[in-house]
């Protein structure tokens, strides 16, 4: 199977559990007073982050909470107080999905755990936000699109540009009107991630952490503390900036270009400031190839100056810098155009995947998305660890994606 086929046939794939997943929506219907159930997996920062966005929605309401770690349970209930007292709490996922009380459930755990906990939410029909990446490796794609077919429930991928009412103007005003002619240039740029700038002085392991859970499938090693508190540094656990931000800006920049099939990636980087035994580079550069564009993407988690991370796409009619801020359209000829946003994107993507467990709506991140804007981030990755151009993803089971 050539590289082409083997992209169409999971997009085809994720297309086919997407439109299921849309029309069972419609037989899971709460009542219209009814609340929607909310158990949250994973209770950090992003955890944190969504939850505060889901709970924005009066129909929520927070029915089960799951930590590998007691202290970040309690900072967690402590954060909501107003909105976790009588929660079931629970350390091991699995006891979360045969609850009658729980609709639905969120899933932001670190990157490695995502395919294998989203699989068994949707084997238990829980509706399921997972968080992006949507994909930890490339080879759990099947199992997840076969999860997700299988199953009355549906599944949002954490892309919230998708639900951002500025970005689908955009979308319809710029991109489908042709106002930028051909679109040649698109490029992605994000830096400056402080929680990922630290020294980590080494702790004995905390006597409320379960570290086997932590770990997963990844593999069996001793605790170390930034092995936790700094998981996405380490390529057993995420994918650094080739995941946590190429997922972001790669999937802006096919929806507004209408094209998810990169024919080849390159990717450059290295740890430029940090040290010690992480793995992820601090620092990346990719250029990803499509039939007439390219998308070039930089990204460190240093302290380089980035007021406004952005796409800025390059037209022959004229330029388009997009944020989640707004966006500045530059006609070749004729005044800047400029729109600012006011929403909440969190909120916004979460509104949209209660819409669609209460009223059926359409879903603004279905997997088809979530896989599309997978390929690639996993074609840079590949690039990266093997050092040379990546035109295939059916051959990369190799020692560095395994």
């Amino acid at each position: 199977m050539n590289r082409r086929e083997f992209l169409y046939s999971g997009a085809a794939a994720a297309a086919s559990a997407t439109r299921s997943m849309d029309a069972r929506a419609y037989g899971s219907i709460l009542g219209a007073n009814d609340r929607v159930g909310l158990g949250v997996i994973g209770l950090g920062r992003r955890g944190s982050i969504v939850t505060g966005a889901f709970l924005g929605d009066p129909r929520i309401q927070i029915r089960a909470l799951c930590d590998v770690y007691d202290k970040q349970t309690a900072d967690f209930q402590q954060r909501f107080k107003d909105h976790t007292a009588g929660a079931e709490v629970a350390v091991e996922y699995q006891k979360l999905l045969d609850s009658k009380d729980v609709d639905a459930l969120l899933v932001s755990t670190p990157d490695h755990l995502h395919v294998e906990i989203a699989t068994a939410t949707l084997g238990a029909n829980k509706h399921t936000y997972l968080e992006k990446p949507t994909l930890h490796r490339w080879y759990e794609r099947d199992a997840l699109v076969k999860a997700a077919a299988q199953s009355k429930a549906i599944l949002q991928c954490g892309m919230q540009q998708r639900s951002g009412a500025h970005y689908m103007q955009a979308k319809q005003e710029i991109f489908d009107a042709h106002k930028l002619g051909h679109v040649v240039f698109a490029r992605a740029v994000w830096h400056n991630f402080p929680w990922q700038r630290r020294d980590i002085p080494e702790l004995s392991q905390p006597p409320g952490l379960r570290w086997d859970l932590f770990l997963g499938p990844a593999p069996k090693v001793p605790y170390e503390t930034s092995r936790y508190s700094s998981w996405r540094s380490y390529h057993d656990y995420g994918n650094g900036l080739l995941a946590d931000i190429l997922t972001h800006w790669a999937d802006v920049a096919q929806w507004m270009q209408g094209d998810s099939d990169p024919l080849s990636a390159t990717a450059l980087g290295g740890d430029f400031e940090l040290r010690g035994d992480l793995t992820n580079p601090d620092t990346v550069s990719a250029i990803v190839r499509y039939k007439d564009w390219n998308l070039n993407f930089e990204s460190t988690v240093l302290s380089v100056r980035d007021p406004q991370p952005t796409v800025f796409f390059e037209g022959t009619e004229g330029t388009l810098d997009l944020t989640r801020e707004g966006y500045t359209l530059t006609p070749n000829d004729g005044e800047p155009v400029q729109v600012t946003a006011t929403q909440s994107l969190e909120a916004a993507h979460t509104r949209n995947f209660i819409d669609a467990i209460v009223k059926g709506d359409k879903l603004n991140a279905p997997l088809a998305a979530g896989i599309a804007a997978s390929v690639p981030v996993m074609m840079a990755l590949d690039s990266y660890w093997s050092q040379r151009i990546c035109t295939e993803l059916a051959g990369n089971e190799d020692k560095h994606n395994s």
